[in-house]
């Protein structure tokens, strides 16, 4: 499409497919996910950045390559990869908006596959806390699995921490499923 032919209201990238996205939704829930998604992609990527450039800024002066280039390219990637799933559900909606129009139910589906992979980047959160860890300078043991959600964390903390990126990758892709079955 043409710069002549694209209209004001058209998007054109991934900042102005956040407001073309919340403007031409009819799902309520989806309208409410622009928002949240919105602003949790916006955190992660300046956690991530600021990650980022506190890996360079520790390896200023050292010997170019090696291990520190791995890292500051591993906290990219992992970055990119963790932000992605959260952005997707609005680009995706947004595109098919552009291109064929969408039906609230695409839209909502979207947008519980997004709230239930922000929702799985919590849970590995949990479920990575190890039996013990160091904080200021004392052991602490994590939290007991008790209360209502007992049984919740029971199975979290059953999962090793090791394994714990598995529930956002499943989340992930059960978001991807979502969209090629309602397209």
């Amino acid at each position: 499409m043409s710069a002549e032919t694209a209209s004001a209201d058209d998007y054109s990238g991934l900042l102005t497919a956040f407001p073309y996205a919340f403007r031409h939704s009819d799902s309520r829930l989806f309208r409410l996910y622009t928002v949240v998604g919105g602003l949790f992609a916006l955190l992660l990527g300046i956690a991530f950045t600021l990650a980022a450039i506190i890996s360079i800024s520790q390896s200023a002066g050292l010997a170019v390559g090696g291990t520190d280039a791995f890292v500051r390219t591993f906290v990219v990637i992992v970055g990119f990869i963790v932000v992605v799933p959260v952005v997707a559900p609005v680009l995706l909606v947004a595109r098919r908006h552009r291109r064929e129009g969408s039906t609230p139910s695409y839209d909502r589906a979207l947008a519980l596959a997004g709230l239930g992979y922000l929702l799985s980047l919590y849970l590995m959160l949990v479920a990575s806390i190890p039996e013990t860890f160091a904080l200021d300078g004392e052991t602490v043991a994590r939290p007991p699995a008790t209360g209502l959600f007992g049984p919740v964390l029971s199975l979290l903390y059953a999962i090793p921490p090791i394994a714990s990126p598995v529930i956002p990758v499943v989340a992930a892709a059960a978001g991807w499923l979502v969209h090629r079955r309602l397209r």
